[in-house]
């Protein structure tokens, strides 16, 4: 959909989408598999991984697995909640690189027939610089198909590490503080619902909304008394700072369409979602 393929057309074009979507899924299994491997290393045990399909323009609501045993302590709690993050990362981050080196670069069109525009955050940011060097403001960036995968799995990387209820975010804040966790989480909570209301994204309200229904006390440990070790907290706060530099307060940006009579061609081509390249507010 996204190179302008028409299925009900063209059905032998699915092929087109490839690109994408074998990169995002990848990702995203990565991800999973890294809290499965980990829970059975400590023995929890879990399902396999079941992904979430949806009639999005990127297809998915995601992939989860399911523990159907509590963890021993903290420890292993945290271990099984960090190895998912840090998993999908190991992919994410070349394929956001490798999606910028094949974009195309162009300066800011006037798009006939309206588009999106994906936010950066800081580590999108650090990695088209680093990938593709300095350019003026009014660049945009034709985000190749794996580039778009790479900043989805970036983008839910961010997603999930929010630290509220049992996110991958709301298992490292509650192995991290203990009972004290659930202030952390209520103001997650105000901090997200207050960014939709503000209308950087409205779909931060839907996320409100959820993290109301996933609910703020995490279940505790069979042992919630062990504190971590002194590297398992210094990783703790490292994915806090990977929270800090993959989220993106206004993830996505929609221009509409110009009035026809003011079209250069009759029929707009299809363009890629393009990348703010500097990280400024959408």
């Amino acid at each position: 959909m996204l190179n302008g393929v028409d299925l009900l057309r063209q059905p032998g074009e699915f092929i087109v989408g490839l690109p994408f979507s074998l990169t995002l899924l990848t990702i995203l299994l990565v991800h999973e598999l890294g809290h499965y491997t980990s829970a059975r290393i400590h023995g929890v045990h879990t399902t396999l991984p079941f992904f979430i399909p949806a009639p999005t323009f990127i297809g998915t609501f995601g992939a989860f697995i399911s523990m159907r045993s509590a963890p021993a302590d903290r420890k292993a709690l945290f271990d099984v909640a960090a190895a998912g993050p840090l998993a999908g990362l190991v992919l994410a981050i070349p394929a956001v690189i490798l999606g910028l080196n094949l974009s195309s670069i162009d300066a800011a069109p006037e798009q006939a027939g309206g588009g999106v525009t994906l936010g950066s955050s800081l580590l999108l940011t650090l990695l088209t610089k680093l990938t593709l060097g300095h350019f003026p403001d009014d660049i945009n960036i034709a985000i190749h198909p794996v580039g778009f995968a790479g900043w989805i799995g970036l983008f839910v990387t961010a997603l999930n590490l929010l630290p509220v209820g049992q996110l991958d975010g709301g298992h490292i804040t509650y192995a991290l503080f203990g009972s004290r966790h659930v202030w952390i989480s209520r103001l997650a909570f105000l901090f997200i619902f207050s960014l939709g209301l503000l209308r950087w994204w409205d779909g931060w309200l839907v996320w409100g909304i959820l993290l109301l229904f996933l609910g703020f006390r995490h279940p505790q440990c069979q042992n919630p008394s062990t504190p971590l070790d002194f590297k398992r907290t210094l990783l703790g706060w490292g994915m806090v700072a990977v929270l800090i530099v993959t989220f993106i307060p206004a993830p996505f940006s929609i221009s509409e369409p110009m009035p026809q009579k003011n079209r250069a061609m009759p029929h707009s081509q299809p363009t890629q979602p393009e990348v703010d390249p500097i990280g400024k507010a959408i």
